[in-house]
């Protein structure tokens, strides 16, 4: 995933017939989002968009579950929860009846870096919307109950979409193994015995310390005028007053010296499959200067069906039912380069990995003929212009890049900066990340299979 991959859906038959304008089209056009700072120091965006007259609102805090305490692992996510309890003004759920009975939708997320909250609604709303919003940043009414009650349930989300899938429970151990020292190794939902242990001093704690105006974004895309957002902006958000937020510093990683294997055998799969994990650089991190050419290289080697990976593992050698890449740098700090397999009916692990290893050796070898590459940039220039619709991926888009601390411009510029991409720099990128000593390599096999049959040559 990359940072125009959080709302794209590529027409390809359409890029085909086309690719030339529509790299034209991107080069002329933005997202036409525009920047201020309340006086409070709440950043402000605004991306309007007139395809349809709804609105999209969001907040983003800049904390997320790579913040959380030692030893309080899922506590950002469990306040995520609980910011839907209600507030003296808005008590219970009257927050959520509000936007349903105005036709509206909401909801939240956390990730390791950010939490965010939104509501999609029609434009009219849109005061409605920022108004409860606004109230919960500082007046979250909660009581032990609430979290206790909301503790269950959490600890029932991580049984239900983690310890019973076997694919969650081998990316949760594989990011284990990956980041030595690092909190992108615990996952957001939490570790289930702290999950357990988490309180209402906890909670209020962290409310108290991160949930503010200077530690947030607001985005707001859709059917807008950009002068009313900033005058409702003001009106709702504006004398909310701001704190002092320490600076976010996490532990770093110790040098990597040996690749990793982690092997999960569960009766409930029926075929093989593997994973590879690498160590990466993000947006932001101090290796940055390798992110946008290991955008294109991702693209160029498993990014579709007609990628390097698939072509070789799918089409060709008929090893795979499926492979791929993905690469997320719209991180905090290092991400992870990924690449991923499933195999078909009765073909070894063995034979696999070492399919892989050999079309990675070749790839890092011959480089990328220059019409695969220009091809790749097409595509993710394409499904830029394709994200305009979608103004809700957008506010994504904006909202997260904020929360890491990229600005606006760098948002608007991403398509410039791949399109400025050389083969040189995207085989240097690719060669600084692929080595297998910054690596860990998932195996995900069914019940019956003998681990000594799959085990390396």
């Amino acid at each position: 995933m990359t940072l125009i991959r959080f709302c794209l859906i590529l027409c390809s038959l359409i890029f085909l017939h086309s690719s030339q304008s529509y790299c034209e089209d991107i080069k002329n056009s933005t997202f036409n989002a525009t920047y201020h700072q309340l006086d409070n120091g709440m950043n402000i965006v605004t991306i309007p968009n007139r395809r349809s007259p709804i609105v999209v609102h969001m907040v983003w805090y800049h904390i997320g579950a790579g913040d959380d305490p030692i030893g309080k692992s899922g506590l950002s996510h469990l306040l995520e929860h609980l910011m839907f309890k209600g507030t003296n003004n808005f008590p219970d759920d009257t927050f959520s009846r509000l936007v349903a009975l105005n036709g509206g939708r909401e909801n939240a997320f956390t990730s390791s870096d950010y939490t965010g909250y939104f509501q999609r609604i029609s434009k009219q709303y849109l005061p409605l919307v920022m108004e409860l919003e606004a109230d919960r940043m500082r007046n979250l009414s909660l009581t032990e109950d609430d979290v206790l009650l909301e503790r269950d349930i959490v600890l029932e989300e991580r049984s239900s979409r983690v310890s019973n899938v076997p694919s969650s429970i081998l990316m949760e151990q594989m990011y284990r193994a990956l980041f030595l020292r690092h909190p992108y190794g615990t996952p957001v939902i939490g570790w289930e015995n702290e999950i357990k242990e988490l309180n209402l001093h906890d909670v209020l704690t962290f409310y108290n310390k991160y949930y503010f105006p200077n530690n947030a974004t607001l985005v707001v895309a859709g059917d807008i005028d950009v002068e009313d957002v900033l005058t409702l902006a003001k009106q709702h958000y504006g004398s909310i007053q701001p704190s002092e937020i320490e600076e976010r510093i996490r532990l770093k990683e110790p040098k990597h010296v040996s690749p990793r294997r982690v092997l999960f055998k569960s009766p409930q799969l029926a075929q093989p499959s593997i994973f590879r994990f690498y160590l990466a650089p993000s947006y932001v991190s101090e290796d940055r200067s390798y992110s946008f050419p290991l955008e294109v290289f991702s693209e160029v080697l498993g990014g579709k069906i007609t990628s390097i990976l698939y072509q070789e593992m799918v089409v060709k050698r008929k090893l795979a039912t499926w492979a791929g890449t993905s690469y997320n740098p719209m991180s905090l700090d290092n991400t992870t380069f990924a690449i991923y397999l499933s195999l078909k009916e009765k073909v070894s692990i063995s034979e696999a990995e070492i399919a892989l290893d050999e079309i990675i050796a070749e790839s890092l070898k011959d480089g990328f003929e220059d019409s695969r590459i220009k091809a790749a940039k097409g595509r993710m220039a394409a499904n830029l212009l394709y994200s305009l619709d979608n103004p809700s991926g957008v506010a994504k888009i904006f909202g997260s890049a904020l929360s890491i601390g990229m600005s606006v411009n760098d948002v608007e510029n991403w398509s410039k900066k791949i399109d400025s991409v050389t083969a040189d720099e995207i085989m240097n990128a690719a060669n600084y990340v692929l080595n297998a000593d910054k690596s860990v390599t998932g195996i995900l096999i069914p019940e019956k299979e003998n681990y000594n049959a799959i085990k390396n040559n």
